[in-house]
């Protein structure tokens, strides 16, 4: 058999009692499914399992009800009435041959326990994480004996339902034991609290307790973030991290390090690169003799081969790879590299937990929808009925609707009247920090370049005449949207009349190089009403035209919808050291050649800005002109051979890209399918 340089990656790893066939490993991470959906859940965990992720793992699991997180979809095992829905992930991960783990949690002070009512736990007296009007009480000796009992009773319960690696979890500043690690936290006076010693204390005994419960079957990990990016404040790699792994580093069979809180460890592309985490987990090898396995967003096997040989890592962590890919590891293993469908670091995925409801992917329009629609992210079904399709429009909408029609068998020719495919991937992708979100675009750009059932056509403005004339059975009409220049948004639910009377630029100007065009030197305004990332990022392409720039927004921060993805707070940051003049809370309620004037959204007190270019960024007109001819001709549909004809993606209703994406997936699948298929609900149970 040919050597891959890339064997390596696919050598067993011994973890404790337990071996995994190779050096993938699916960290712990959040579905927004949980308990709540539980078949759902194993059926995500399965697929990734036969795409050859050699451990698949749950997300954080209530070990009891004073660690309660409604309304988050997490896991939970509180009684063994919870086994039963546990066992079908694992089951599912079985049969595939990978390893089953479970990421046990008392949440602490991160619990306002909205469900249970009972009084949050915590190693000193404080206010809990976020907004609930609630504190946790101190825990007394007796507290903790009965959290070292839960964890057990939690632990023994995991292995009933065939986890075979158990984890004790101290790590994203939400979770008791790290609380008990921190400072800043533990306040206590006793020997649980003061000295490194003393705040180790429970840490040392709870994972002497899991192995002494389940050790002999089960391989007990750690997952400890080794840094938390606040200095002294916080933990830090070359300080408490180093030394708590020093003391321990041989009582784990598994440490899975990272950084801390899950903004730092699941940091967009926006903001960091792949591979970000090795500089603060690197040394962990260096202390220890067990794996170590660590994340970073790794996408490309040369950087995934080059941490293992190096000595980083001895598993390649991942959680957002194995959700926009989760056949990675098997496409890697049969030299299909270019087929990897690599994360772009959006953290749409993010969002869906964050939102209390099951994750969507950009790149991966299957996820969340293994059980309820049936829909594997690589296997369709191949239809006989071989059909020609007409794609108008060949952004994210158009290009995944024509990937799926090829696999199953369809003609399609797709037609753009740009010049580049894309559209607004292509547009967005040269925006600061977005330019891996091109894979949209490339990955199934490429998909369609190699088959011979495709036909692509750029430069070809179609009208409702020529679709008629064109002899095809179904057509798509992926012609998405146009951002609006009339103050339209969340806020103004008219057109601001005055806006009439000056230019005003919208992010299609601008991303068409509107102002590298323009000869003016004056203030730059951009009024956000869209509330995620648009806004910020066209004020960071305004700073570098060497302008001054004011964001002008109703929301009380900037980006507020960004939050979700994890990256309101670095936003705002790199905004205000660019020097952007941010101005919250006020609305467009005036203008002339000069100035805008805004007012308070609480007040109505009026101010002006001074304002050379205006650029609103508010909401989308679907170009949905197209679609409304056809309407009108359908009479003739039938005479033309049309069967069907479909709007998909922004052209319907704008939204997120990877909302554009699920759009042509969907309609595919539709096209394709045996008769009609109603997605399956657990929440009627």
């Amino acid at each position: 058999m040919t050597q891959s340089p890339y064997d390596i990656l696919f050598e067993p790893v011994q973890i404790g009692p337990v071996t995994t066939r190779n050096r993938f490993y699916q960290v712990p991470h959040c579905t927004g499914m949980g308990h709540r959906y539980p078949q759902a859940e194993a059926r995500l965990r399965g697929i990734k399992a036969e795409g050859g992720w050699g451990v698949v793992s749950t997300q954080e699991t209530e070990i009891h009800p004073s660690s309660d997180l409604t309304p988050y979809n997490e896991g939970r095992l509180w009684d063994d009435t919870d086994i039963p829905a546990l066992r079908l992930m694992t089951e599912a991960v079985h049969a595939h041959q990978s390893l089953a783990a479970i990421q046990l949690v008392h949440n602490g002070l991160h619990a306002p326990n909205r469900y249970s009512r009972l009084s949050p736990l915590a190693p000193s007296a404080a206010a809990v994480d976020g907004n609930d009007p609630v504190q946790a009480r101190a825990m007394d000796k007796t507290d903790i004996r009965q959290f070292r009992k839960w964890h057990v009773a939690a632990a023994r319960r995991a292995r009933t339902a065939g986890f075979d690696i158990i984890y004790i979890y101290a790590g994203h500043d939400m979770t008791l034991l790290q609380h008990f690690l921190l400072q800043r936290h533990n306040h206590r006076g006793d020997e649980y609290g003061g000295s490194f010693d003393n705040r180790m204390r429970l840490f040392r005994e709870v994972l002497a307790d899991t192995k002494e419960a389940v050790g002999d079957t089960c391989a007990i990990a750690v997952r400890l973030a080794v840094d938390e990016l606040l200095g002294a404040e916080g933990i830090q790699h070359d300080g408490e991290a180093r030394d708590i792994i020093s003391a321990l580093a041989e009582e784990p069979d598994l440490w899975d390090v990272n950084l801390s809180d899950w903004s730092n460890d699941s940091q967009s592309s926006r903001f960091a690169r792949e591979g970000f985490q090795e500089p603060y987990t690197e040394f962990v090898k260096s202390v220890t003799s067990k794996p170590v396995v660590g994340v970073g967003r790794y996408t490309s096997p040369d950087t995934m081969l080059a941490a293992i040989k190096k000595g980083k890592l001895d598993l390649i962590g991942a959680a957002r790879p194995s959700i926009a890919d989760p056949f990675l590891p098997n496409k890697i293993q049969q030299g299909r590299l270019e087929d990897i469908r690599e994360c772009i670091g959006c953290n749409i995925c993010v969002s869906g937990d964050n939102a209390c409801v099951p994750m969507r992917c950009t790149q991966n329009p299957t996820i969340g929808e293994e059980w309820r629609r049936d829909w594997h992210p690589e296997k369709v079904t191949h239809d006989p009925g071989r059909e020609r399709f007409l794609i108008v429009g060949g952004g994210p909408a158009g290009l995944e609707a024509a990937c799926l029609l090829v696999k199953a068998g369809h003609e399609i020719v797709i037609a753009d009247v740009r010049d580049t495919w894309g559209g607004r991937v292509s547009l967005e992708s040269t925006l600061p920090g977005l330019s891996e979100w091109a894979r949209v675009r490339d990955w199934r750009l490429w998909q369609l370049q190699q088959v011979q059932n495709a036909e692509l056509y750029l430069g070809s403005a179609l009208t409702a005449q020529d679709i008629l004339d064109y002899d095809v059975a179904h057509v798509v009409l992926a012609t998405g949207a146009d951002w609006r220049s009339d103050g339209v948004g969340r806020t103004h639910r008219r057109p601001l009349d005055f806006l009439a009377d000056r230019a005003v630029l919208t992010p299609d100007d601008v991303m068409d190089g509107a102002l590298d065009a323009s000869a003016d030197s004056g203030p730059i305004v951009i009024y956000d009403d869209d509330r995620f990332y648009m806004g910020s990022v066209l004020a960071e392409r305004a700073v570098q035209s060497g302008r001054p720039v004011t964001l002008v927004t109703p929301s009380p921060v900037v980006a507020p919808w960004s939050e979700h993805t994890l990256e309101q707070a670095r936003i705002q940051t790199r905004l205000i050291k660019l020097g952007v003049n941010i101005v919250p809370l006020h609305l467009l309620c005036g203008c002339d050649d000069e100035t805008i004037t805004v007012s308070c959204v609480y007040s109505d007190r009026r101010r002006d800005i001074e304002c050379a270019c205006l650029v609103s960024v508010t909401a989308r007109s679907p170009n949905d002109g197209l679609w409304n001819q056809l309407q009108q001709q359908q009479d003739q549909w039938d005479a033309a051979g049309i069967k069907s004809i479909t709007p998909v993606g922004d052209c319907v209703s704008p939204g997120l890209i990877a909302s554009a994406v699920y759009a042509g997936h969907e309609y595919a699948r539709s096209m394709i399918a045996v008769g009609p298929v109603s997605p399956l609900r657990e929440d009627n149970r």
